[in-house]
């Protein structure tokens, strides 16, 4: 099985070079891998002490970062290594003040340049988080002797593992992960009944990581004058159906104000079409308090974790189509009801707010708009649902906690 792992490896490999030559977004992340081996050449030598967090795309990295804050707090002479899969998870976090002491894409899993990888530093421990397995990486690293973990593990019924070829797979696991930390008693059950029995059920680590936005300073500048005493509606990381929500919910709510932040500034241009009198937020401040529009594009990024702290109602994107649902999160741990789609396979947390009665979720956007639209008019359920989400968010575990003990003991 080995074999046709490593023919699949060079397959992807061909193919995602083919793909490059025609998206952006490819191409950054062929061209990113280059610089790996030279990265953690420079940034560490022999002697260092690697903490090494590997995450597939900006989501699984914002599971993993509480936990490797700890492990840097309670290890502070050790070094940090962060390795990205996806280019939107390394363009992200590249950019931005981080802990690491070098973030890289993480080279193509072939045996080759594997082990010239981890030949360069000296890997103390090594997680990935949720479901990114490159065997041969995990092989290397069991060779080295590299204690390895997986963060926030989330199995489902129909991975690999499961299915009639899915042994291969699970033999890799069970001999290269020293444990697993499951966020679902059903991702440990799956685990278990296929012989993966070093594991528990810590928990999500992102519910840790919002808490943390309660107590940071959430002001944005301008916000609360715009909104004024209407209802706020912010749309976070908006894709094409929840544009249409918003202007459903402009047309039918006289009395709400909405904040839009797309997943994608270059959908910008599409919504000034589509909301032609909208105020762009990097302009706010030319406003000078002469609000007449209800609507407000934000033209920026990382402001949506701290819009959150002014909505009455979120409706958070992804989830009406395939590309899958963005944090929900963000949004309740302020106390706001949710509305999203019913696309969610991957995010157990969607129906576990659902049920604490926190959140919605709808199969179009017409029925979410309208849904929208009751609660802007319904003081006391809008309330409810407040305080439901809330203490959805206050009443999980502190699962970092629990998983640095584990891997420190």
């Amino acid at each position: 099985m080995s074999f046709f792992y490593n023919i699949f490896i060079s397959l992807m490999i061909f193919g995602m070079k083919i793909f490059s030559l025609f998206n952006d977004k490819a191409k950054k992340g062929i061209q990113g891998r280059k610089e790996s081996l030279r990265k953690v050449q420079t940034g560490f030598s022999k002697r260092d002490k690697v903490i090494w967090m590997h995450a597939a795309s900006l989501g699984e990295y914002e599971q993993g970062l509480p936990v490797l804050e700890q492990l840097k707090d309670k290890l502070p002479d050790h070094k940090i290594l962060i390795t990205f899969f996806s280019p939107s998870g390394y363009e992200n976090v590249i950019k931005k003040k981080n802990i690491a002491d070098v973030v890289c894409y993480l080279p193509f899993d072939r045996k080759t340049l594997v082990k010239e990888f981890v030949s360069q530093m000296n890997v103390a421990l090594f997680f990935t988080v949720k479901y990114e397995y490159w065997y041969n990486l995990l092989e290397e690293l069991k060779q080295k002797g590299v204690k390895t973990y997986v963060i926030s593990a989330l199995f489902y019924d129909t991975q690999s593992f499961f299915t009639s070829h899915g042994k291969w797979f699970v033999r890799q696991l069970q001999r290269n992960i020293d444990w697993f930390f499951h966020q679902t008693e059903m991702s440990y059950a799956l685990a278990k009944n296929v012989g993966l029995t070093k594991s528990s059920v810590t928990g999500d680590t992102r519910f840790d990581r919002v808490k943390q936005l309660q107590n940071q300073d959430n002001h944005v500048g301008f916000i609360k004058d715009f909104i004024g005493l209407d209802k706020a509606v912010v749309f976070g990381s908006s894709w094409q159906a929840e544009e249409k929500i918003a202007e459903e919910v402009l047309q039918g709510s006289p009395y709400a104000k909405l904040i839009i932040a797309p997943h994608d500034l270059k959908r910008v241009q599409h919504l000034r079409q589509i909301f032609p009198d909208a105020v762009l937020y990097s302009t706010i401040h030319e406003m000078a308090g002469n609000f007449k529009s209800r609507v407000l594009i934000i033209d920026s990024i990382g402001l949506l974790s701290k819009l959150y702290s002014y909505a009455d109602i979120a409706v958070v994107g992804g989830g009406f189509h395939s590309a899958g649902l963005h944090n929900i999160l963000e949004a309740a741990t302020f106390g706001v009801p949710v509305i999203f789609g019913n696309h969610y396979l991957k995010n157990p947390e969607a129906d576990e707010l659902i049920s604490a009665d926190g959140g919605r979720s709808f199969e179009n956007a017409g029925l979410a708009a309208d849904f929208v639209m009751f609660l802007i008019n319904n003081e006391e359920m809008m309330q409810v649902m407040s305080e439901n989400a809330k203490r959805f968010i206050a009443e999980k575990p502190e699962s970092t906690a629990l998983i640095v003990k584990k891997i420190l003991s």
